[in-house]
């Protein structure tokens, strides 16, 4: 993670989310940006959180990790999504990883500076509220994804959530191993269903990564995108 107190480029942050109203002075004097390079751990499952952030730039994946050594896709966290609300209401470490799919910028407030005030600061309040209520229904909606539909529409899905809208070409920067944790099968199936959607002219294999022939038919196959 690399941090700057750049107070032009965080108002610019903040212009582009129109947030101007959400920070009173006292929070926007300690406001930081992070930054983070792909595939770079923002939380780490069970590490101390340091700071709020709110998402102005970039996609992480959020998963966590179970006792049997086993990961599991939880959600995904986009632009002015927040990181570390729940940990400052309930003082807790973090629960899950969150792992960037691309570099991100996040806008940070040192959790130490929030303890005692951000109670009596409504528009912040509300606004985690609003935040936490969608990560919920997000996450619940996700789980019915891992537990409703077969892989085939999983791996569809997933491709999609980690994809660029500007490139067609899916690399895949984990091993596929990683990736059958996170959609809950087998490396033998997650490659069996890889070979079937280039046999069907959706995908192509070209060396270390698969071109997307036909993004109608794989968004059809998703049916509903992990968010």
């Amino acid at each position: 993670m690399r941090r700057i107190k750049d107070k032009e480029l965080i108002n610019k942050y903040i212009k582009l989310h129109n947030i101007e109203d959400l920070f009173n002075d006292n929070i926007r004097s300690n406001l930081e940006l992070l930054f983070f390079s792909k595939r770079e751990l923002i939380f780490r499952d069970g590490g101390q959180v340091e700071y709020l952030m709110f998402f102005v730039e970039g996609k992480a994946k959020v998963y966590s990790s179970l006792k049997n050594g086993k990961l599991l896709l939880l959600d995904f966290y986009k632009e002015l999504d927040t990181l570390g609300d729940l940990e400052l209401i309930t003082n807790d470490l973090a629960s899950c990883n969150v792992e960037a799919i691309e570099p991100c910028v996040c806008l940070g407030i040192p959790l130490k500076t929030l303890k005692n005030i951000y109670h009596e600061d409504t528009k912040l309040l509300n606004f985690l509220c609003s935040s936490l209520g969608k990560k919920l229904k997000r996450s619940s909606r996700n789980s019915a994804i891992n537990l409703m539909y077969p892989l085939e529409s999983r791996l569809a899905s997933y491709i999609i959530s980690i994809g660029n809208s500007n490139s067609k070409v899916i690399r895949f920067d984990e091993t596929l191993t990683i990736i059958s944790e996170l959609l809950g099968t087998s490396y033998r199936h997650l490659l069996r269903t890889l070979n079937n959607l280039c046999d069907k002219n959706i995908l192509m294999k070209e060396n270390d990564c698969y071109t997307i022939l036909d993004y109608e038919k794989l968004e059809a196959l998703a049916a509903d995108i992990y968010k």
